[in-house]
C-alpha cells in the first residue's frame, strides 16, 4: 500500500462502496439514544447519503449537509457549527463513538462541542468530507493538522481499514520528509499545533530530516546557501532544535554561525539601528532624551520586547564557542541588542568576553554602544552618568579581556594585535570625546587602558584629547594638564607637533614639552644617533631622506618660532613702556590744569601746535603701527 501511495501525487482519493455502508455496533450501549439495543445489530446507511455527500452549503458560520435524510448531529468547532449525520462520523471516529451525545435543546438530534481541536474548523471540514467518502487532498500545508486531528478523533485502523491516521502517517513519512521545502512547510504549520505535534514526534522528525539535508562545510554553502533563508523563517524553538541536530551531525562551527547570523538579521531588525543622540543631540530643559531606531512599529510594546529578548538569549546560547563561528562585528551587534533589551548579565558578560578576544577586527562604529535600554523609550534621563550617549564601561571591559587574551597567547609576539587595537581605541576616544557629558575620569581611564608601549605614535591620542578640550572649554588648567599627561610628546609626528605648538587649548607646559622633544630629536639626529638602519639599501636611503627632510623642516620651524618670540618680547616691552608713560602723564595732568587754561588761549601755543602737529602725528602713527604689527604677529602665532 505504501509503495502505491508514494507513486501518487499529493492527492489521495478515498472511496466507499456504492452499495451499503454497514457498521457493526460493538455493544448495546453504542447508541446514546437507546433505540438500538440488540447485539450484532447492523445499521444500514442508504447509498443516498454517500451520493449526496458532495452537497454541502456554507452559511455564515455554519456548515450544513443537504440530504433527503435529516441531519441529526450538530458539532461546533471554534466558531463554526457543522450540521451533519451522526453515523458517517461514528464509523470513522472512535472518539465520537465513545461519547454520550447530549440531545439538542433547540433542534432535533444531538449537540457536540470540540474544545481545543487541533487544526481548527479547516481541518475538521476536511475530515468531515473524508468521512462522507469525498476525495481527500493531502498536501504539506495541511498534513500536520490532519495528522493531529485524526489522532484527536481516534481515527485508527481498529475503527476502519484505511483510516485517516495511517494515510496521513504514510504521506508524512514517504512524501513530505523526503523533500527539504515540504519539511520546512510542515514544520511551520506545527507552530500552532502544540502539544499534539510534539507528542506525535512530527517536530522531531522534521528537525532531524532538515539536519541531515543541511550543508556541513563551506563547500556546500555556495550551492545550497538558500537553505539558510528557509531555516531562518522558523520559530525560535524549532530553529534551536534544528541547530542542535545539525551540530550533533558534525557541522562546522562557521556553518552554524552563518545560520544564526541569518536568523538574527531576519528576526532582530534593530541589529543595524542608527542612534539619535550624539550625532543629533536634543536638549530639553538641560536634559537629554535618547532614542534608538530599532526597526519596529510604535504599537509594539512589552510583549515585543520580551520576544526580542528571548530570541537574543536563545541565539547566544547556541552559538559555537570557536572564534571562527561568528565575526567580531556580529558579536558587538548582539551585545548592543542584549543591552538595549536588558538581557541577563551573564549573557552580556559572555558577549563582552568573546568580542574582546577579537577586538582587533572591530571598527569604531561597532564600539558605539548606546547607553540606553528599551524601557527608557521616550523617557528623560536625569542622571549625569546615564546621560552620556555611549557606554564606555563596556569598551573598557572588552579592552581588558583583549589584554588578558593576548597574555595567554604565548606563541605570538606580546604586541601582536595591540597596535591595531590602540588605533581603534584612539579613534573611539575621538568619537566619544564629542559627548559634552563624558567625564574626564572616564576619558582618562579609557585612554590609559592599553599600556604605553602598545602605541608607536600618539597622533590619534592627541586628536582625541584636542577634541575633548574643544568640547569641554570650561576645563580648569589642572584638568588640562592632567589630560595632556596621557600622551607622550616624544611620539608625536611632525604635523602633530606643528599643530600642537600653535594650539591655544593646550597648557603652556605641554607646548614647551612638544618643542623640547622635537629639539632633542633634531640634536640626536645631527649627532648621528639615528636608529640602526635596515640591511636593505633602498629602505635605508628612503629613511635617511625622510629624516633629513624632517630635520630641515623642524630647524626652519624652530627658527621661525624663535624670531616670533623675539618680536613678541620686543612688542611687549614697547607696550609696557607706553603704558607707564601714559600713567605718568595722567598723574602730572592735575597740576597743570590751571596753567593749561591760560596757555591754550595764547597765540604762541597755537603757533607751536601748528609747528609740532606733523611730528606728533608721525609719532602717533608709529605707535599705532607697532600695535597693529603686534596684533598681526599674535594672530600668526
Amino acid at each position: 500500500m505504501f509503495g502505491a501511495l508514494t507513486a501518487m501525487p499529493y492527492i489521495l482519493i478515498v472511496t466507499m462502496k456504492k452499495s451499503l455502508l454497514v457498521v457493526q455496533s460493538q455493544s448495546s450501549e453504542s447508541d446514546s439514544d437507546g433505540t438500538d439495543q440488540a447485539h450484532n445489530q447492523s445499521i444500514v446507511v442508504p447509498t443516498t447519503v454517500i451520493a449526496i455527500a458532495d452537497s454541502f452549503q456554507k452559511k455564515d458560520n455554519s456548515w450544513v449537509v443537504t440530504s433527503q435524510i435529516a441531519t441529526d448531529l450538530s458539532i461546533q468547532v471554534q466558531d463554526v457549527t457543522f450540521t451533519v449525520h451522526k453515523y458517517p462520523l461514528v464509523s470513522k471516529c472512535g472518539y465520537i463513538g465513545r461519547l454520550e451525545l447530549q440531545p439538542s435543546i433547540s433542534n432535533f438530534g444531538y449537540e457536540l462541542k470540540l474544545e481545543n481541536f487541533p487544526g481548527g474548523s479547516e481541518a475538521f471540514e476536511i475530515i468531515l468530507k473524508f468521512c462522507y467518502g469525498l476525495p481527500l487532498d493531502l498536501n504539506p500545508s495541511n498534513i500536520a493538522s490532519l495528522r493531529c486531528a485524526s489522532e484527536f478523533l481516534e481515527m485508527s485502523e481498529e475503527i476502519d481499514d484505511g483510516n485517516l491516521i495511517s494515510k496521513t502517517e504514510a504521506f508524512l513519512t514517504f512524501v513530505v520528509l523526503t523533500s527539504w521545502k515540504d519539511t520546512i512547510t510542515v514544520l511551520k504549520s506545527c507552530e500552532t499545533l502544540s502539544p499534539w505535534a510534539e507528542n506525535l514526534q512530527i517536530v522531531r522528525r522534521c528537525c532531524d530530516s532538515i539536519a541531515w539535508k543541511a550543508p556541513r562545510d563551506n563547500s556546500m554553502v555556495n550551492d545550497e546557501g538558500w537553505c539558510f533563508d528557509d531555516v531562518a523563517s522558523l520559530r525560535i524553538d524549532h530553529f534551536m532544535r534544528i541547530i542542535t541536530a545539525i551540530r550533533a551531525k558534525g557541522a562546522r562551527p562557521e556553518i552554524i554561525g552563518k545560520c544564526i547570523m541569518r536568523y538574527a538579521e531576519r528576526w532582530l531588525p534593530g541589529m543595524d539601528a542608527e542612534l539619535e543622540g550624539l550625532r543629533g543631540y536634543g536638549y530639553g530643559k538641560n536634559e537629554l532624551q535618547f532614542s534608538i531606531l530599532i526597526g519596529r512599529k510604535e504599537d509594539e510594546g512589552i510583549e515585543h520586547s520580551k520576544e526580542q529578548k528571548s530570541i537574543i538569549e536563545s541565539l547566544v546560547s547556541i552559538l559555537p564557542p570557536q572564534p571562527e563561528a561568528a565575526p567580531c562585528k556580529f558579536l558587538l551587534k548582539m551585545l548592543k541588542m542584549a543591552m538595549v533589551y536588558s538581557a541577563s548579565q551573564a549573557l552580556i558578560s559572555e558577549l563582552e568576553k568573546r568580542a574582546g578576544m577579537m577586538l582587533e577586527n572591530a571598527n569604531v562604529n561597532d564600539l558605539l554602544i548606546p547607553n540606553y535600554k528599551c524601557e527608557d523609550q521616550g523617557k528623560m534621563v536625569k542622571s549625569l552618568e546615564k546621560r552620556t550617549m555611549h557606554n564606555t564601561d563596556v569598551v573598557q571591559r572588552m579592552v581588558e579581556y583583549f589584554l588578558m587574551h593576548e597574555q595567554e597567547k604565548q606563541q605570538l609576539p606580546p604586541t601582536s594585535g595591540k597596535s591595531s587595537v590602540s588605533k581603534l581605541l584612539e579613534n573611539y576616544l575621538a568619537e566619544v570625546a564629542k559627548d559634552p557629558n563624558l567625564s574626564i575620569t572616564k576619558f582618562q581611564v579609557l585612554a590609559e587602558a592599553l599600556p604605553e608601549r602598545a602605541r608607536t605614535c600618539d597622533d590619534g591620542l592627541y586628536r582625541a584629547i584636542d577634541t575633548y578640550l574643544k568640547t569641554h572649554p570650561s576645563l580648569s588648567e589642572y584638568d588640562r594638564r592632567r589630560l595632556c599627561k596621557i600622551m607622550s610628546c616624544g611620539k608625536l609626528s611632525l604635523d602633530a607637533c606643528v599643530h600642537a605648538a600653535q594650539n591655544d587649548r593646550l597648557p603652556l607646559r605641554t607646548v614647551i614639552q612638544v618643542l623640547f622633544s622635537e629639539q632633542v630629536k633634531m640634536r640626536a639626529a645631527m649627532q648621528g644617533k639615528e636608529p640602526a638602519a635596515s640591511d636593505n639599501n633602498s629602505e635605508q636611503e628612503i629613511t635617511q631622506t625622510s629624516t633629513k627632510t624632517e630635520i630641515m623642516a623642524l630647524r626652519a620651524e624652530l627658527e621661525n618660532i624663535k624670531t616670533q618670540m623675539t618680536e613678541l618680547q620686543r612688542d611687549y616691552s614697547e607696550l609696557q613702556h607706553e603704558y607707564e608713560k601714559q600713567n605718568n602723564k595722567h598723574r602730572n595732568g592735575s597740576a597743570w590744569n590751571f596753567g593749561w587754561t591760560k596757555i591754550r588761549t595764547s597765540a604762541l601755543f597755537h603757533r607751536k601746535l601748528e609747528g609740532n602737529e606733523g611730528g606728533e602725528g608721525h609719532q602717533r602713527s608709529n605707535s599705532l603701527g607697532s600695535k597693529i604689527n603686534f596684533r598681526r604677529r599674535l594672530s600668526i602665532s
